[in-house]
């Protein structure tokens, strides 16, 4: 079943592993059905180039498995995509990764100020990637620690964990999302070192909220 959606999820997970964005097994993705309202998600500790579509697991919101072909387990920390979905319906897929930058500053537990403007795209209503409070893998308290944070933005830190970005579309849409948090991550470490430590600009969030598809820009051959 879905098993469109279990090909589209796999490959984005391979595509995590391969661009280093997910080392040593670590990470988990998974997309919504619009219209059964079944989630697709990864297994747990599977290398990612060994996964096939069978090997995809196919959850509902109250955490039983539906389909699992190969007989895996999904994630350990299905709980909090499901947590997600339940808080945020209009989020059609998730993904968690533990990239290098980003999980620095979830060590440091410092949110990631809006030091360049393409945070206007990551739907960050206080201008920043905020930082859930610490949850253990695995645990219902994991998954309620991302309420307040995917309230906030589409985009977080996990405390001493990783990454976290949803996309109200697809799941190619939540990974490009992790991504940006990875470099945003890396240009605020190098503005904090060439700066001796001191803050950057950023922006705020009134000003992220202006923007808009330049009106002067027209289409006179558009049907």
């Amino acid at each position: 079943m879905l098993e469109d959606l279990k090909l589209k999820v796999m490959n984005v997970a391979k595509q995590a592993q391969r661009e280093g964005m997910c080392k040593h097994k670590s990470g988990n993705f998974s997309a919504r059905d619009e219209e059964t309202g079944l989630v697709v998600i990864t297994p747990t500790s599977v290398d990612r180039e060994d996964l096939v579509v069978p090997d995809m697991i196919v959850m509902d919101l109250d955490a039983n498995v539906i389909e699992n072909q190969t007989g895996l387990r999904p994630t350990s920390e299905s709980l909090m995509h499901l947590k997600i979905y339940q808080t945020r319906p209009d989020v059609k897929a998730i993904a968690h990764t533990h990239s290098q930058f980003a999980t620095t500053f979830a060590i440091l537990e410092k949110p990631i100020p809006a030091v360049v403007y393409e945070v206007a795209n990551l739907n960050c209503s206080k201008a920043r990637i905020p930082v859930a409070p610490y949850g253990r893998p695995g645990t219902p308290a994991l998954a309620e620690s991302v309420v307040e944070p995917v309230k906030e933005a589409d985009v977080f830190l996990l405390q001493g964990h990783g990454s976290v970005a949803v996309d109200e579309d697809n799941i190619d849409e939540a990974y490009l999302k992790v991504c940006y948090i990875e470099e945003l991550a890396e240009l605020y470490y190098h503005a904090l070192t060439a700066n001796g430590g001191q803050e950057p600009k950023s922006f705020p969030a009134e000003e992220l909220q202006k923007w808009e598809y330049p009106k002067e820009i027209k289409f006179p051959n558009a049907k």
